[in-house]
């Protein structure tokens, strides 16, 4: 669906404005010269960025708010039906549509478009595959799900045909895009209130892989279970990248783990050598994300002089591996995983620092989640010495009184782990002053505001 923004759309409205895809957008058009307007709960940095480009904020859903000159509203999948200011648009017969298909409309108009899908290190491959454009000065259009420091922030308005974007499968949203580069890090269970298993999600991601051109690529991860269903009949050029050089075009070999728990590594090309590239965030995970953002990158034409440089120049985003300081001799990381898998490979990557104990605070996200991925949530801390876990964090959900974060300890401990549940994050913090060692190292970890135990350490 392309909005017309030359004839139609010139006063745009935005539900939830402070969001961090929500604010980029906005930003987006009115660098385009529209008129742009929007709500939020609570004033952030966020909102006052956007108040600094001229943009007026409304705190609070109000009815009144949507006004009878507005041409277009525009809202996230998380707000309601009943949303006092969607009812009120609906009322006047303005048109609304959901934040995806306006982030599709804008990549429209860029002809070298990437969109980086995955249930794991979108932003992480969104930031890489940015460092990347602007190290070849193709000045590049960007829309990132986290703070950039090199941009300043998650996004950046460019003046050519190159445009990245994360692109989330949550309520099928990705389906709104048709991108030139659609990249699929990893398809696996997730956002299972809305999915009804993981056939419905590789069913969602090989729809999205269907909308790229007959003249662009899909960038795949050939480890997943489902590639050969997802890539299936495509009428696009499909690239795959892993560590198997077997399986793989793309592939990494001669692996150097540092002492800082970062890689540095050979990037080959169906077996051809294309440089040696030193990446600054510590994983193996990252490897991969590295390697899928080489297979992009260069689908749009980028030299791999440059894509060595922008891995290089890639330090992280906020949230994932972020380093906050240190308390009484521990160093202190925070993390974004929520995930089973993530949670994982964070660990993993953790466990290459040199570290006396390592530490994991964890905030499981939503009772969905926490309830039907309580197995794998179990099995996931194997690579921490101590795990303290915070109260659930709700976000769009109620507590249904079937799950509780106990419960998660419990599944933990029973696979032979030291985890017990404390729930408070003050309480946490009281208790971890009395606890971390020096040389140890904590992580703090999840979606909600579980960063928060970290800074009041960093700031005794």
């Amino acid at each position: 669906m392309k909005l017309d923004f030359e004839n139609k759309y010139k006063n745009i409205y935005f539900v939830g404005i402070g969001g961090v895809s929500m604010s980029g957008l906005a930003e987006i058009l009115v660098q385009k010269g529209l008129k742009v307007s929007g709500t939020d709960i609570k004033e952030s940095a966020s909102t006052k960025k956007l108040e600094n480009l001229g943009i007026k904020i409304n705190y609070g859903h109000a009815y009144e708010n949507i006004t009878p000159d507005i041409d277009l509203v525009v809202y996230t999948a998380a707000v309601k039906e009943d949303n006092p200011e969607l009812v009120s648009a609906r009322d006047k017969g303005i048109d609304c549509v959901e934040r995806a298909v306006l982030l599709g409309s804008i990549m429209d108009d860029y002809a070298r478009s990437i969109a980086v899908a995955g249930t794991h290190g979108k932003t992480t491959t969104t930031s890489m595959i940015s460092e990347i454009l602007l190290a070849a000065d193709a000045d590049p259009t960007i829309t990132i799900g986290g703070t950039l420091s090199t941009i300043h922030g998650n996004i950046k308005v460019g003046n050519s045909e190159y445009f990245v974007a994360e692109a989330c499968e949550y309520h099928d949203s990705f389906l709104k895009f048709d991108p030139f580069v659609a990249v699929i890090l990893n398809v696996e269970a997730e956002h299972l209130d809305y999915f009804k298993d993981i056939d419905h999600i590789r069913k969602s991601f090989k729809g999205f892989a269907e909308n790229t051109p007959e003249s662009g690529y899909v960038v795949i991860n050939s480890a997943d279970p489902g590639m050969e269903y997802i890539t299936k009949d495509l009428k696009s050029s499909v690239v795959t990248f892993g560590r198997s050089k077997e399986k793989s075009m793309w592939y990494a070999e001669n692996v150097i783990h540092n002492p800082n728990g970062t890689n540095t590594f050979d990037v080959y090309f169906e077996g051809r050598f294309m440089g040696h590239v030193t990446l600054n965030v510590p994983g193996e995970h990252n490897i991969l994300n590295a390697l899928a953002a080489c297979a992009a990158s260069t689908a749009v034409g980028i030299k791999m002089s440059s894509i060595v440089k922008g891995l290089e120049n890639y330090t992280g985003v906020n949230r994932r591996f972020q380093y906050k300081g240190t308390f009484n001799g521990a160093k202190i990381i925070d993390d974004y995983a929520h995930h089973p898998t993530e949670v994982k490979a964070t660990l993993a990557a953790a466990k290459l620092v040199e570290h006396n104990t390592l530490w994991c605070v964890f905030q499981p996200h939503t009772y969905t989640r926490a309830k039907l991925l309580l197995e794998d949530f179990g099995k996931a801390f194997e690579d921490a010495d101590r795990i303290v876990l915070a109260d659930i964090y709700a976000a769009r959900e109620k507590d249904t009184g079937l799950i509780h974060s106990r419960d998660v300890a419990e599944k933990i401990k029973s696979n032979g782990k030291n985890a017990q549940y404390i729930g408070d994050l003050n309480l946490i913090v009281e208790y971890l002053k009395n606890e971390l060692k020096p040389g140890d190292l904590l992580i703090t970890m999840g979606a909600g505001d579980v960063y928060s135990v970290g800074e009041a350490l960093v700031n005794m």
